[in-house]
């Protein structure tokens, strides 16, 4: 899987963008929480007021604390500065009437401009001040804290107030400043209405901010993963392409479309749900935990538990399913192989009547597929419920002991609801990586499967330093003592075959089912590479030569027409894309394809469907013959490619392309006596060995096994004729 991660080195700057992207994103909705917070506790607990540092209040009332605390008296002051009626000028004295009333009545000390250090270091120093002049007013209720005023031991105000909580001073000194507020003439519902408003523009502002990056991101997360998709089945295909024969033997087709297809997706989708959700977890998570002990540590433990329990869960879940998922793709490939299968072979499934049993095979690898699958997703439907009702647990624990905290006046009820949202994002973080863990299992698998179509080393590889051919030897064949076994296996397929390919010359290579005739000319083009001894083309051993080079030099007609989705033109031109329309006309007349090309309504330009379907064997051959004709090879490989055709046009495909092939080896493997009858070189094989090579009279009087063939096929009278026809013919 890691493998993989490669692909992704050309969007390292988009996942950098992602990330940043990201981090803003966790700071909108981290940041919401204490908005949320604020305006309950200081919008509309407090009134719109934040601090419990007095903007304006009355000098008389100040005043009252020389005589209680004449330091504090002095210390408050000095924030502060004092406007008299008398002392402002006209101008000023308007300016500050319209902001505080009451200076028409009586003088105000109005807060200095001080930094927010400044503000930190005397706010303790107000909220004493504020709370000393209520209790001098007797305006401050001991009895709600739980303080005896009638109590017999008599303390002094300050004392009193050191015994207080926290959080209790800052709400009474708020409480006290309201009314304060009231009395000076400000417009206190004014002020509350502009704190609300102005955080709660903040908070929309947020929100759609975090809804923008959120786009931005997903459209980015959508580009990188179809980028990797892109270029993970860029280089598949072209390894795939690279494989030899040895490597199909290996990897079935369905298997390759499988992971070409459907396990690049998976990994794909886990890619991009991990640019929008695997990486924005831990920002969130981690930022939640900073904001949370920044409101409140006593109730961290909650946290801690809720994520202990949740991974716990995740775990046994995985465990669970992991195994099941390694499963569930290879039941995947085998239904992609059995119905590949019974569509591939749907006319030899009717003609023996073999419906019922396909159907039962294909019944039990879908019914196996989805077994395996309903299991994995029971074992991961457990997976919300559980989750939902850890965080309900989660939340009614926060109100609990949060209600207990507000109750001793040590939070406040905002600070409650920004812990339960912080709580409930961090839980959040963990369930996102808790649903990633629904994909990781299966995209994890796909990935390695499609790591081992990558890292599997091809049996055919290219020399470092290609040797050029040696021109003097041109369209030169040559086998030196060559053997080959297949990979694995114990005994040699072929064994000591030495024989030359001449241009100009015809070798055919016959032999009984199974004795290694195709596989011997699939040596020529490397669809395989020999095991030992020597294979030479133009002089050149072809494991020292360039693939491209060597396979240019030759013109192959496999044993099963192949033909692509197209038209008969592009298909005859497929072996040479600029080949002239003479060219393949000239290819398809001797192919002896141009009669029924001619007999169709559009001739070349006739689509062929996939796989050829729309013309029949013999035709399929011939267009087959006529791309290897066209692309006027040094060497023509025919595998077996003459035997859906009539003896008629058999012979006089034979005699055209014997005319078209003078300065050309050509090498056919047949089953028919009569194709290869006029070779100037046959050899017959038996059991991966050459039992006889010559001519047919030569192998007729000197190679029991060909004779065997010959006798089988044709009778002797036959065999004078088309020995007489052949020397006419040539």
């Amino acid at each position: 899987m890691l493998q993989l991660m490669k692909y992704l080195k050309k969007s390292a700057g988009a996942i950098i963008l992602i990330v940043i992207f990201l981090i803003i994103q966790a700071y909108c909705d981290l940041s919401l929480p204490s908005y949320t917070s604020d305006i309950v506790d200081n919008g509309i607990l407090q009134g719109g007021i934040e601090s419990p540092i007095p903007k304006a209040i009355r000098a008389g009332k100040v005043d009252l604390l020389k005589e209680i605390d004449p330091d504090l008296y002095e210390r408050v002051i000095e924030k502060m500065d004092r406007f008299d009626k008398e002392e402002l000028s006209e101008k000023e004295y308007k300016e500050y009437v319209k902001m505080y009333p009451i200076l028409e009545t009586e003088p105000i000390y109005v807060l200095k401009n001080l930094n927010k250090k400044e503000k930190e270091a005397s706010e303790s120093d107000f909220i004493q001040a504020m709370i000393l002049l209520e209790m001098i007013s007797g305006n401050f209720d001991l009895e709600s804290i739980g303080m005896n005023s009638q109590s017999e031991t008599k303390i002094s105000p300050t004392e009193m107030i050191s015994q207080m909580p926290e959080m209790f001073l800052s709400q009474a000194a708020i409480g006290a400043i309201q009314k304060e507020y009231t009395i000076i003439g400000l417009d206190t519902g004014k002020i509350q209405t502009k704190y609300i408003t102005n955080a709660g523009l903040k908070m929309l502002a947020l929100a759609l901010l975090s809804m923008v990056v959120a786009i931005f991101i997903g459209l980015l997360a959508s580009r990188i993963g179809s980028a990797f998709s892109r270029d993970v089945r860029k280089e598949v295909f072209q390894k795939v392409v690279g494989f030899s024969n040895s490597e199909f033997d290996k990897f079935s087709t369905a298997s390759l479309i499988t992971r070409s297809t459907n396990d690049i997706q998976q990994v794909q989708m886990l890619i991009i749900m991990m640019l929008r959700m695997i990486l924005y977890a831990p920002i969130l998570g981690m930022g939640g935990i900073v904001k949370v002990l920044n409101t409140n540590t006593s109730m961290t433990w909650i946290i801690a538990l809720a994520v202990l329990v949740i991974v716990g869960l995740v775990f046994i879940l995985f465990s669970i399913a992991m195994p099941k998922f390694k499963i569930m793709q290879k039941l995947v490939d085998r239904l992609n192989l059995v119905t590949r299968e019974i569509l591939t072979g749907l006319s030899v499934i009717r003609a023996f009547s073999t419906e019922k049993h396909e159907e039962k095979r294909f019944d039990k690898a879908n019914r196996d597929l989805t077994k395996t699958s309903l299991f994995v997703n029971r074992v991961m439907t457990f997976m919300m419920p559980l989750m939902m009702l850890i965080m309900n647990l989660v939340m009614v624990l926060i109100i609990w002991f949060g209600a207990k905290g507000i109750d001793k006046g040590q939070m406040q009820v905002g600070d409650m609801m920004a812990f339960m949202q912080y709580t409930m994002q961090i839980i959040m973080s963990f369930l996102m990586l808790c649903m990633m863990s629904i994909m990781l299992p299966r995209a994890a698998v796909a990935g390695n499967r499609i790591a081992e179509v990558l890292s599997t080393k091809t049996a055919i590889e290219e020399p470092e330093s290609p040797k050029p051919f040696d021109m003097s030897k041109r369209g030169t064949v040559e086998f030196d003592h060559v053997s080959f076994r297949y990979p694995g296996a114990q005994e040699n397929v072929l064994e000591d075959i030495t024989f030359t390919a001449k241009p100009g010359q015809t070798t055919a290579i016959i032999g009984s089912t199974g004795s290694g005739k195709s596989t011997l000319v699939h040596l020529i083009p490397r669809l395989y590479d020999i095991s030992q001894g020597k294979l030479l083309v133009d002089g050149i051993p072809v494991n020292q030569t360039s693939l491209y080079d060597l396979r240019e030099r030759i013109g192959f007609v496999p044993q099963k027409g192949v033909l692509f989705t197209g038209t008969i033109a592009s298909n005859i031109r497929y072996g040479k894309e600029n080949a002239s329309k003479e060219e393949i006309e000239l290819a398809a007349q001797i192919a002896q394809a141009q009669d029924f090309i001619e007999a169709k309504e559009d001739q070349y330009e006739e689509p062929i469907s996939q796989g050829g379907g729309n013309v029949s064997g013999g035709q399929k051959q011939r267009l087959s013959i006529a791309r290897a004709i066209a692309k006027h090879p040094e060497i023509y490989i025919f595998d077996d490619s003459f035997s859906a055709l009539d003896y008629k046009t058999d012979a006089q495909l034979r005699r055209r392309l014997k005319q078209e092939t003078t300065d050309a080896a050509v090498i056919i493997v047949a089953q028919r006596i009569s194709t290869i009858l006029h070779a100037e070189q046959i050899l017959v094989l038996d059991e991966g060995k050459i039992v006889g090579k010559g001519t047919h009279q030569e192998l007729m009087e000197h190679c029991e096994v060909y004779r065997q063939i010959a006798i089988s096929q044709l009778s002797e009278k036959e065999l004078n004729e088309q020995r007489r026809d052949g020397v006419t013919h040539e």
